[in-house]
């Protein structure tokens, strides 16, 4: 659409001010089972001209009202009641989370009306299946995918919606701070459903220390003083994790992990329905999803690869979420675009050729480390490459199915294989702090597992028989790498086994925690 391509042009700090701002605007409400929009949105519109509006279920109907005027929010807020508390006393905090009840429900029920409701989560995996089965091609699968999986609009709103709600509270202690979503929500690659990692930041306070020292005088705030930078992280933190945890309503399971690398708090929000971690400004984090941003910007493909590899490796177990040996999203995504600049012509350009483009207010040192790119996509120029995504997603596994994980590493700054520095069996560069392996959890069976698979997948896609999949409408292209492969056909399995090691094949069985000796035997071939 035309507001896509519109949006698009923006830069990652353009949309997430955008966004921030239009979250200020919004209510949320419970709303009746049997409701009447009209009614309800004429009501709301008392308080002042109602911008956009949908629908979604969680535990009951919810309605996401966005004024086009803040104070149309405050205005509502002076207009309603405090529940009544007769067997119940209530935290008197007013948030913009609401419920709306019908006074007289019997004669209201005959005028309800049935209200469009905004899916909040995918499709699950053998739906897909069936629909990527009715398509053209594999491009066309790839897309059905990304299409049935990419964050909507309205999702995007909400995720934006439950980092406004902590910064009411954030703000009632200090009232320059912002919590920002970064990560999966914003970096252009999450799916419906997946967590919203957000962060309080307090840079917006580096305006006051800038402004200018004119004069024999200077003026300060009294602040308390700290040993470290952690320190004041954990006490801030747990005191957002109680405030959550006792005030907020709709906040569960909130647990506050301060010994962590990374101090957080994790809750889940029931009103949206998110599962979420707050952290403390990580300008380091910020700084890779909007590297992915711009990189899910810059080529539709990119996207759509991402997407399906992810689904792909979920499918088969490459990766879980939980924590522990298996590759990781992240990991995986870098792995997409290094394979992308390794193209030729390269589909995106290298993190050097980003820095190179960097204008002055591009350059970033965070911590030591340079974390300059261009934040402007109109100064990238569009790639040469006209590859289909069926050539890229074969030549995918294809090659990651053939690399020399032994020796080399994948580095994204130079977009080139490097010698491994150390002998982790994965070793991806992390595109910023440059001594760090983001891939250092993966462990050798994990790895022979995904190299394993890849080469099954390549192997299926190259096997590829248009007339068979016409007669026996069995799933082809994409849909057949959706599959786990022990349970489509066990006999597949052999042919494709002898071209590879004996060393590999067991790993590749302990992994499926097959190791006996007779189920080595049946998969290699009597």
């Amino acid at each position: 659409t035309d507001a896509e391509v519109n949006n698009k042009k923006k830069t990652f700090t353009e949309v997430q001010t955008e966004r921030l701002e239009q979250a200020e605007r919004i209510v949320l409400i419970k709303c009746p089972s049997k409701l009447n929009e009209n009614k309800l949105l004429q009501y709301l519109s008392s308080h002042g001209n109602i911008k956009s509006h949908f629908f979604f279920e969680n535990r009951g109907i919810h309605a996401v009202i966005e004024f086009s005027e803040r104070s149309s929010v405050a205005s509502l807020q002076d207009a309603i009641g405090i529940p009544s508390a007769a067997e119940h006393h209530v935290v008197p905090f007013k948030s913009r989370l609401l419920t709306f009840t019908v006074k007289n429900p019997v004669s209201r029920a005959a005028e309800a009306t049935s209200v469009h409701l905004s899916p909040q989560s995918h499709i699950p995996v053998n739906e897909l299946i069936q629909k990527l089965c009715q398509a053209e091609s594999i491009s066309n699968q790839m897309y059905i995918l990304l299409n049935e999986y990419q964050l909507t609009e309205e999702n995007t709103k909400l995720r934006y919606l439950a980092c406004s709600l902590i910064r009411d509270f954030t703000r009632a202690y200090f009232p320059d701070s912002t919590v920002k979503p970064f990560g999966s929500s914003v970096n252009t690659f999450g799916k419906l459903g997946c967590d919203v990692d957000m962060f309080l930041d307090f840079h917006d306070t580096e305006k006051h220390a800038t402004k200018a020292k004119k004069g024999p005088f200077e003026m300060e705030y009294q602040m308390r003083r700290l040993p470290s930078e952690r320190l004041a992280t954990q006490k801030i933190l747990s005191v957002i994790g109680d405030c959550l945890d006792n005030f907020g309503p709709g906040y569960v399971n909130v647990q506050k992990i301060l010994n962590a690398r990374c101090p957080l708090v994790k809750f889940f929000h029931q009103p949206t329905g998110f599962q979420c971690d707050l952290s403390v400004s990580n300008s380091i984090a910020i700084k890779s999803s909007e590297l992915l941003y711009i990189y899910g910007c810059l080529d539709s493909r990119v996207r759509a690869l991402v997407f399906t590899i992810r689904c792909w490796a979920r499918v088969h177990g490459l990766t879980n979420s939980i924590p522990g040996t298996w590759i990781t999203n992240f990991s995986l995504t870098m792995m997409v675009m290094f394979f992308l600049q390794k193209r030729s012509p390269p589909i995106i350009p290298t993190l050097d050729q980003l820095k190179e483009l960097a204008g002055e207010k591009d350059k970033h040192v965070i911590g030591g480390y340079d974390c300059s790119f261009v934040s402007d996509l109109s100064k990238i120029k569009p790639t040469k490459n006209t590859e289909t995504l069926d050539t890229l997603l074969g030549d995918f596994f294809e090659y990651f199915g053939n690399f020399d994980f032994r020796k080399n590493s994948i580095n994204l700054r130079k977009g080139k294989e490097v010698n491994k520095p150390e002998s982790s069996p994965l070793y991806i560069w992390n595109p910023f702090e440059q001594d760090l392996n983001i891939s250092k959890n993966v462990n050798q069976p994990q790895l022979e597992k995904f190299v394993a698979t890849a080469r099954e997948s390549a192997w299926i896609l190259q096997k590829e028989d248009e007339t068979r999949r016409m007669i026996n409408q069995e799933p082809w292209g994409l849909a057949a790498l959706l599959i786990p492969f022990g349970k489509s056909n066990p006999n597949k399995m052999k042919n494709r086994m002898k071209g590879m090691g004996s060393e590999t094949i067991r790993s590749l069985l302990d992994s499926l925690k097959l190791n006996s000796a007779n189920s080595l035997q049946k998969a290699v071939g009597k």
